[in-house]
């Protein structure tokens, strides 16, 4: 087994602290905005499952374009516009006093959208047979924002507010951007040809297994989005755990989930033990959904289903970017990428949206059960998309 490089160590290592720390702000308020929201003048499940969910669209809309643009700016120009745009959406939603104003600022936010030129320039810095890992390192810092923002998100939104919590989106923002320029390093490779713009992404996008993983991040996010919409009002009002106590549950979760990552990294070289994770990760996270909806007051039962749930999502997280640019053609590879958070901003924003009309229909038990369903649809997705890229990459054996 190849090891990564120092260059390629360095550039994972603070390639994922930038793309961390802007997920930390972004995560910082999840754990405790449907609870602030209910509280405001506006307030509907619809607008809070909005307002969480809202950020996709922007992402939706900028995602592709400026990943096909950093691959012909280069990635680091392409991720400072998309970085200066997230921090004013977060301070159009610090200065907003309505869940209407939020809803903007968070479209704002969205339209930050650097996530495809930031998983690009992570795929051009390190070999192929070390991207699983690379990807892995930054699926694990995601995991750690995630963390962090269970973890700090209450006791900092008791001492500044929401308000608070946005400005320090900006300025994870701003850090962010600092360290994107003075550490990461630049990689050296040629500009996209003139021959690919649209024509040659729409073709690409066409091919099925971009079609499945896409399709995968997109049923992902929405889960994800959708759960948050619950998960805050499940602990405190069915539970019975307080805000404040909300980390004590976060913390041993979320430290499963990464020994559980460390230890499938060695699985994710080859395409087929990826998909194989991605099958077994789908069927885990529909039972934990179900473990939300079922667990009643028992926290313990609760904390289990959060354990397989956070497991799953972190190793998804690093599994599907992975095989996403391996299996997209090396100069279209950042509008790969971005075509590939586009699903997953979709997803959220449909998560969010749906989660928000479930809420107010059918209450959090509800929200986990109709997420638990969207897994119905997903699992059949990628079993097909599976055989589908056994099948081809068999063909593609032979002949060789």
């Amino acid at each position: 087994m190849s090891k990564l490089s120092s260059l390629e160590r360095r550039s994972a290592l603070t390639l994922a602290c930038v793309i961390s720390l802007r997920l930390f702000g972004l995560f910082l308020i999840m754990p405790v905005f449907s609870l602030y929201a209910k509280a405001m003048p506006d307030a509907t499940g619809f607008m809070i499952g909005l307002a969480l969910g809202v950020y996709g669209i922007g992402q939706v809309l900028l995602q592709i374009p400026l990943g096909l643009l950093s691959d012909r700016i280069g990635r680091k120009p392409a991720i400072t516009l998309g970085l200066i745009l997230f921090a004013i959406g977060g301070l159009i939603a610090a200065m907003s006093h309505t869940l209407v104003g939020i809803v903007v600022g968070r479209a704002v936010q969205g339209m930050g959208a650097v996530a495809g030129a930031g998983i690009a320039l992570a795929a051009d810095l390190t070999a192929e047979e070390n991207r699983g890992k690379a990807m892995g390192i930054i699926g694990v810092s995601i995991g750690l924002a995630f963390l962090l923002a269970l973890i700090l998100g209450p006791p900092l939104e008791a001492v500044a507010g929401l308000p608070g919590l946005f400005a320090a989106t900006s300025i994870l923002a701003l850090v962010s951007l600092a360290l994107l320029w003075l550490i990461v390093p630049t990689p050296a490779r040629a500009q996209a040809p003139a021959a690919a713009g649209f024509g040659a992404v729409l073709a690409m996008l066409r091919d099925g297994r971009m079609l499945v993983l896409n399709g995968s991040v997109f049923f992902l996010h929405a889960l994800l989005t959708a759960s948050f919409v619950g998960l805050p009002l499940l602990l405190a009002n069915t539970l019975h755990l307080p805000v404040n106590r909300h980390w004590e549950l976060y913390l041993p979760v979320m430290t499963v989930a990464a020994f559980v990552m460390g230890a499938s990294l060695h699985h994710m070289r080859e395409v087929a033990q990826s998909l194989r994770i991605v099958t077994v990760c789908v069927v885990a996270i529909g039972l934990a959904l179900l473990g939300f909806a079922l667990s009643g007051s028992h926290l313990a039962a609760f904390g289990v289903a959060a354990a397989v749930f956070f497991s799953a999502f972190n190793l998804l997280e690093a599994a599907l970017p992975s095989l996403v640019s391996r299996l997209a053609p090396e100069h279209l590879r950042g509008a790969a990428m971005g075509a590939y958070s586009t699903s997953q901003f979709i997803g959220a924003f449909v998560g969010g949206t749906l989660g928000g009309m479930a809420l107010g229909r059918l209450g959090p038990d509800g929200v986990f059960v109709c997420a638990a369903a969207f897994t119905v649809l997903w699992l059949p997705l990628v079993i097909a998309g599976a055989r589908r890229m056994g099948r081809q990459a068999a063909g593609e054996a032979q002949p060789a």
